[in-house]
């Protein structure tokens, strides 16, 4: 791919940032606020007009990560853009552009992004675990994103744990959920040395832990990367996850295994373009 010019594309709920990849680099970034509450027709147009000031004909295909459900180029149920509860992406896309269009979910593309950018070069297989306001993860196994016949693999989040899931203890939700406080002030309070806030964060390393297990006895990566925004109080519930990763029951496993936090700046725009990296068919 090297030479060929790759736009990528992170479209967020409230957000939607683009930029040009060329020579396994990001050469230009902008971003621009949509109106997420508009029609689906306006938000299309806003889309359509943002891309338009980075496509040109040199541009030889398009990646998009969108916050949603994507098969076969169709996209379900974008987060935070009501009107885009079904859209035929890629074929708007690829009417319009006339070049190569790949779309994925933004968890997928945040596991592209650090495999071909970032903590994940020279892996062969690793997990993106995204840890915001959900759990989201993309699987790269044999150099290769694996992301299930309906676009679904990957989803711990949403496997039972305790009275809920492990998207309830070990995302951002967790501090609202259980303790009634945003995990922004959680992380500002524990930031100021408060006791009360570092064990809320303890306990969450703890619940982060026993999701990192789940995960491991399904699939022995060697590595995984953290994203997202709870990913920067990294330092204050690591000892916690680490103490119940070291219970898994295979020790080999944990020997080889490396947990790192993602430093990749426009993770999800490279990990779009990534998106053409990953696919035999460009």
């Amino acid at each position: 791919m090297n030479g060929e010019i790759i736009l990528g594309i992170d479209l967020g709920g409230t957000n939607i940032r683009g930029g040009i990849v060329k020579d396994n680099s990001l050469q230009k970034i902008v971003s621009q606020k949509i109106n997420s509450k508009a029609s689906f027709d306006e938000v299309l147009k806003e889309a359509f007009i943002f891309i338009d000031q980075l496509f040109n004909s040199s541009v030889k295909a398009i990646g998009i990560g969108v916050p949603g459900l994507v098969s076969n180029g169709v996209v379900f149920d974008v987060v935070n853009i009501p009107s885009w509860e079904k859209i035929f992406l890629q074929q708007l896309m690829q009417q319009r552009y006339s070049v190569p269009v790949f779309i994925n979910n933004d968890a997928n593309c945040f596991a592209l992004g650090e495999f071909y950018f970032g903590k994940g070069k020279n892996s062969d297989s690793m997990i993106g675990l995204s840890i915001g306001t959900g759990l989201g993860s993309g699987i790269i196994i044999n150099k290769k994103l694996y992301e299930g016949k309906n676009c679904g693999a990957g989803e711990f989040g949403m496997i039972d744990y305790l009275d809920h899931s492990y998207e309830y203890y070990a995302s951002g939700q967790f501090f609202q959920n259980v303790y009634g406080i945003s995990g922004d002030v959680v992380f500002h309070n524990a930031s100021q040395q408060n006791g009360e806030a570092i064990k809320m964060l303890e306990a969450f390393g703890m619940h982060l832990g026993n999701a990192i297990k789940t995960i491991l006895y399904a699939l022995d990566v060697e590595l995984i990367v953290l994203g997202g925004s709870v990913s920067n109080a990294f330092s204050l519930f690591s000892k916690t996850m680490q103490q119940q990763v070291e219970t898994f029951a295979y020790k080999k496993t944990i020997e080889n295994l490396k947990i790192e936090v993602s430093e990749l700046p426009h993770c999800g725009v490279l990990g779009a373009a990534a998106l053409c990296y990953d696919t035999d068919s460009f």
